[in-house]
C-alpha cells in the first residue's frame, strides 16, 4: 500500500512540473482509465499525465479504456484529484453557496463535493461570513499557490469593457442582489445587469439562474434586462413593425386578422397567431381601429 502512494505523489508531482499539462484543475475533464489499483484507478489526459480517480468513485461498468467525465480538483496537500461528484461550481463560475464552518484562515462553503469544502479566504470577504448563511462568490484558481478558492469580492471577475449585447438578445443571468429598483444580475457570467421590479412577473429570489433578454445598453455601459417570455418580445417587435407599415402606408391597409396565413407572410414574415396577438395589442393600446381594413388612430 506504501508503494503505491508513494508512486501515486510521484505521478502527482510529474503532472504538477509539466507546462504542458491538458488536465484543467477546477472544471470538468474528459480523461481516459489508464490502469486501476487497490485504492482507485489512475486517469490520463491526452499527454499522459496521470491523476487518481479514488475507489469510491469507480463502478463495475469502468474499464481500462473508457474515457469518463470527471471533475478535477486539489486536496488537502495540494494534489489533484478526481471525482465523479457534480461541484455546484466550477472555477470561472460565479454561485450562491452556503458557509459550513470558519476558521483563522476563512470561511469554508459546501460545493458539493464530499472530501474537500471551498475556502473564502477573508481577504476576499466583503463582510465577515457567518456559518449557515449563503453568498454569492466567484470560483476561481488562485495563481500563487494553484488552489482552487472563492472570492465574494465580484466586480473585479466582471468584464470592464463595453457590453456589446443586441436588443432581445437571450442571456443567463444569476440574481445577485436586491434592491429598491428591483434586481441586480450578472450576464452571462460577464457584466451587470439590472431588473426591474414592476416588469417582474415571477417568483424571483438571491442565487436563482434565470433566462433574460436584452432590453438596452445605455450610453453609460449600464445593461437593462427583462424576464418578459420570447413570444411576448416576438409580439411586441411585430407590433411596432405593423405600426410603422401603417404610418409609411397611409395609415391603413387591408391585411386583418381574417387574412390567408400566406398573404400576412408575404408581407409580415410572421404566422397568422402572432399577426394575430400584436393586432389585438395595438387595439388595446387604442392605436388601430379594427374591421375590413387595419386603420391607424391619429394621436
Amino acid at each position: 500500500m506504501l508503494f503505491h502512494f508513494v508512486l501515486y505523489l510521484t505521478c502527482t508531482n510529474f503532472a504538477k512540473k509539466s507546462n504542458d499539462v491538458l488536465m484543467k484543475i477546477g472544471e470538468f475533464n474528459e480523461l481516459k482509465i489508464n490502469r486501476t489499483v487497490d485504492f482507485g484507478a489512475y486517469l490520463i489526459d491526452e499527454n499522459t499525465h496521470e491523476v487518481l480517480l479514488p475507489k469510491r468513485y469507480l463502478t463495475p461498468e469502468m474499464k481500462v479504456g473508457d474515457t469518463i467525465r470527471v471533475f478535477v480538483y486539489n486536496d488537502s496537500e495540494n494534489r489533484p484529484v478526481a471525482t465523479t461528484e457534480q461541484p455546484y461550481a466550477v472555477v470561472g463560475d460565479f454561485a450562491l453557496l452556503r458557509v459550513k464552518a470558519v476558521n483563522k484562515v476563512g470561511a469554508f462553503m459546501d460545493w458539493g463535493l464530499t472530501a474537500k469544502d471551498l475556502l473564502v479566504p477573508f481577504r476576499e470577504q466583503r463582510v465577515d461570513m457567518k456559518v449557515g448563511r449563503s453568498y454569492i462568490v466567484r470560483v476561481y484558481l488562485d495563481g500563487a499557490s494553484q488552489r482552487i478558492v472563492a472570492s465574494a469580492k465580484l466586480a473585479k471577475f466582471l468584464n470592464r469593457t463595453e457590453p456589446d449585447y443586441y436588443h432581445r438578445e437571450m442571456v443567463e443571468v444569476l440574481v445577485v442582489q436586491r434592491s429598491d429598483l428591483g434586481y441586480r444580475v450578472i450576464i452571462n457570467n460577464s457584466h451587470w445587469g439590472q431588473i426591474y421590479q414592476n416588469e417582474t412577473f415571477q417568483d424571483v429570489n438571491i442565487g436563482d439562474r434565470l433566462t433574460a433578454f436584452i432590453k438596452q445598453v445605455r450610453p453609460d455601459g449600464k445593461v437593462d434586462v427583462t424576464l418578459a417570455k420570447i413570444e411576448k418580445m416576438r409580439v411586441d417587435n411585430l407590433a411596432e413593425r405593423i405600426e410603422q407599415y401603417l404610418k409609411a402606408n397611409g395609415g391603413e391597409m387591408t391585411l386583418t386578422d381574417k387574412s390567408d396565413p400566406e398573404d400576412i407572410n408575404k408581407v409580415f414574415q410572421c404566422s397568422k397567431k402572432d399577426f394575430k396577438k400584436a393586432l389585438g395589442f395595438l387595439y388595446k393600446q387604442q392605436k388601430v381601429t379594427l374591421g375590413d381594413t387595419v386603420v391607424l388612430n391619429k394621436g
